[in-house]
């Protein structure tokens, strides 16, 4: 745990939320990163206590924001660990109601969660025993003899505790106390702020930017690391732990009507969701520094992402070698950090230069004020979304965008609920004669470029500006204290 916990009158606050991320702030930089960000900047007046969910000790303390300072401490949970201070500890054996609850868990039946909150909560209980324990083999063995027993026993043993432990970390983390959880996803943090609110009789907000299960069903069914049945087995257990914080939530949000329409069909009751699109602030990307000497006769395409598989560079640079060809005044800046996955950075520097590509820039992270404008577009070639800041951000800037048909893109360029008109071209994903032609047609039809981009303006001028969105969760938060009895201090 990291900060001081100063009094809260001493800060003048009357509510306290604990925010509860998964990957992201304050270790990552990206769109999710810089919505918390600003939604703590947004209330000075709100004491934050950050609870952020990361892989492993190695990232501990290592974060990338400088926090506000109505942000009195930052707990981590860390997913891929061991069982500290095991000695002592007794071999755990499950009593019949504990028992009766576990085994629902794995068998996909109706859960009391409660009961498994107070088991892991309430008792000294040894993870390393408990799933290496006679309890957890017998539910296993039933369960895979039930629909498994196709599968070598032995493999399917151990993946199932590999698919429990970082749940039952999960289960076993201390949690500080607040008024309001508010989850920036379902998933872990779900289950922590079901945990919570459980414990505490807290409020919890679920605030959606992709729609979590459905992101982890798209990497899950890409990934070398899990075979056959058992991504089954892993969609699965995140079904369960969204299901739990949908449940439990007293108020979903999502970014654009189909990312609702979604977590009703994932199970979400409609009348706890609430549409809140993104929103960026308008006048920070007015009067940007333009095109310098060196860029005279140059298009540039610029995308602003971080460097990871998600966003699919890798398509990005091919469908640029080919548009190269046929528009030899292209030039493309991959604008981001390229430390999140750098195996992957790697792979993206070599296939530039295996193309033998001139014109491809890699900048590092950057102030997008520096940078975007110079741009003529951007792009975004991502295989996932929610509803992307990056092109709001570029919609502000009169920048008009290339974007696969992934979260809200297609309604951002074709819009939803205007008249302003295509302020972009949308490409299928991976298809890298769309992405390519779609580079084309924007270096050779400046009046296009112009229009679309005057059509981003508006439109993002007219339903995404920072202000919306602020107002917006004020009034969750103040109705929220409101119905806990607390005072709300602008």
């Amino acid at each position: 745990m990291y900060g001081d916990a100063a009094g809260r009158t001493e800060r003048g606050c009357k509510v306290k939320v604990c925010m509860v991320v998964e990957g992201c702030y304050p270790y990552i930089a990206g769109g999710v990163s810089s919505w918390v960000h600003g939604m703590i900047q947004s209330f000075p007046k709100v004491e934050f206590v950050i609870l952020s969910i990361i892989s492993s000790r190695e990232q501990s303390g290592k974060f990338l924001y400088q926090l506000p300072e109505n942000v009195s401490e930052v707990h981590e949970l860390y997913l891929q660990d061991v069982d500290w201070n095991r000695k002592g500890r007794r071999r755990k054996r499950l009593d019949r109601k504990e028992y009766h609850e576990l085994r629902s868990l794995v068998l996909n039946q109706q859960v009391d969660w409660d009961v498994l909150f107070h088991l892991f909560q309430d008792t000294p209980v040894s993870l390393d025993k408990l799933l290496m324990g006679e309890d957890f083999l017998h539910i296993v063995r039933e369960y895979y003899d039930l629909n498994f027993s196709q599968l070598v026993f032995s493999d399917f043993l151990w993946t199932m505790r590999s698919v429990y432990l970082p749940l039952l970390f999960t289960l076993k983390m201390k949690l500080p106390k607040a008024d309001l959880y508010h989850c920036v996803a379902t998933g872990y943090a779900g289950v922590l702020g079901s945990m919570a609110k459980s414990l505490y009789g807290s409020r919890l907000l679920i605030s959606e930017h992709g729609i979590y299960t459905r992101e982890r069903e798209e990497e899950l069914l890409r990934a070398e690391w899990v075979k056959g049945i058992y991504k089954n087995i892993w969609i699965e257990q995140f079904h369960k732990m969204s299901g739990l914080a949908y449940e439990r939530s007293d108020l979903v949000t999502s970014l654009y009507r189909h990312a609702r329409e979604l977590q009703i069909d994932l199970g979400c009751p409609g009348e706890k969701t609430m549409v809140t699109p993104n929103g960026v602030s308008v006048e920070k990307l007015q009067d940007l520094p333009g095109k310098e000497a060196e860029d005279e006769g140059m298009v540039h395409i610029g995308a602003v992402l971080r460097v990871t598989p998600i966003k699919d560079v890798k398509t990005m640079i091919q469908a640029f070698s080919f548009a190269k060809e046929r528009e030899p005044r292209l030039k493309l800046w991959i604008m981001g950090p390229c430390d999140e996955d750098e195996e992957y950075a790697k792979e993206c520097f070599e296939q530039v230069e295996a193309l033998e590509l001139a014109d491809v820039v890699f900048t590092g992270r950057i102030n997008i004020r520096d940078y975007l404008g110079r741009m003529d577009a951007t792009i975004l070639t991502s295989i996932s979304e929610g509803q992307p800041l990056t092109i709001l951000e570029s919609f502000a800037a009169h920048k008009p965008v290339i974007a696969t048909d992934v979260g809200n893109c297609a309604g951002l360029i074709y819009g939803e609920n205007d008249e302003f008109g295509q302020a972009g071209i949308l490409t299928h994903i991976m298809n890298v004669d769309e992405i390519a032609q779609a580079m084309v047609d924007m270096a050779r039809n400046e009046h296009m470029r112009l229009n679309m981009g005057e059509c981003g303006y508006k439109r993002v001028t007219a339903g995404y500006r920072i202000e919306h969105m602020r107002k917006t969760y004020r009034d969750i938060y103040k109705d929220f204290a409101e119905s806990m009895g607390l005072a709300w201090e602008e």
